[in-house]
């Protein structure tokens, strides 16, 4: 049973006419997603890759069934493309996007919270269930249906550490990046609940990194509810200088605060096996 998105998902793709909405589009499509509309505004009465494209995202919605909407808008428009969507009931909201203002993010999460929307990103590489649908930008050939569920703030750490299990043998269910900026929709908590409650995923790969504490914030969960399914890490950044951003904006470390060896730390005490090379989460795993 995959988390969020599955073969029965039916999406939109807001920012279809980009170039990299319709390359994307062309590459979901092609992984079996059931794309069954664009929106760009003005764009109304067009065609990308087969897929019609509609001017609003109610429009849309009024020809199609759409239970979710991936988006490619760019960052000064992407909050309110969010927005049309949230207000169409469209969940979840996946927001490819990236350089989006924080307190675009802020506003866009609260929103969200309100209405119970799941929104993935921004900054995100997105989410896909092997096999099934992929609302992403990731390499869909790397990932197979298995029973390992992967959570991430990279997005090619993602593609990486999903070949090396699909290389041990080790398919997926569900795959997601939550995004590399500061205010994302999704936590590592989050996610770890809706793997806790998924039947088909028997363990966990997390991917991690420097700046913020969602990770500690994953350990304290995991010791508070005796996870039940074992969990290996690997945590990014371990030779960033303090006060360095690296890459992403939520990658940031302040004094003693957000450190790898914080993380790894904290992770460790939860019971979480740590893995110091991507290439070792695949053999953690294997030996559960």
């Amino acid at each position: 049973m995959p988390i969020l998105i599955g073969k029965e998902t039916h999406a939109i793709v807001q920012g279809i006419t980009g170039s990299q909405g319709a390359y994307h589009t062309q590459q979901m499509l092609q992984e079996g997603t059931k794309i069954v509309a664009g929106v760009t505004p003005g764009r109304g009465g067009a065609s990308v890759q087969g897929v019609p494209v509609f001017d609003t995202v109610e429009e849309a919605k009024r020809r199609f069934e759409v239970d979710a909407s991936i988006i490619f808008v760019p960052a000064p428009f992407a909050k309110d493309a969010a927005l049309e969507a949230i207000a169409s009931d469209l969940n979840p909201v996946v927001i490819i996007t990236e350089g989006i203002p924080v307190k675009d993010e802020i506003q866009l999460m609260e929103i969200a919270r309100r209405k119970n929307t799941t929104v993935i990103g921004p900054n995100t590489p997105g989410i896909i269930t092997p096999a099934e649908c992929k609302l992403g930008i990731m390499p869909g050939h790397i990932f197979k249906p298995g029973r390992i569920g992967l959570i991430s703030r990279s997005g090619t750490l993602t593609y990486e550490i999903a070949a090396s299990l699909t290389n041990a043998g080790l398919g997926q269910t569900t795959c997601l990046g939550i995004g590399g900026d500061p205010v994302v929709g999704l936590t590592f908590v989050d996610v770890l609940e809706m793997f806790r409650k998924d039947p088909q995923t028997s363990a966990i790969a997390m991917i991690g990194e420097i700046g913020g504490n969602a990770e500690e914030k994953a350990a304290e969960y995991i010791i508070d509810t005796k996870y039940p399914k074992p969990i290996a890490a690997y945590i990014a950044g371990r030779g960033a200088p303090p006060g360095k951003k690296m890459g992403h904006a939520g990658a940031i470390v302040m004094g003693k605060t957000g450190t790898a060896e914080t993380k790894i730390d904290a992770l460790q005490a939860a019971g979480v096996k740590i893995a110091f090379k991507p290439s070792e989460i695949a053999g953690h795993l294997k030996l559960q």
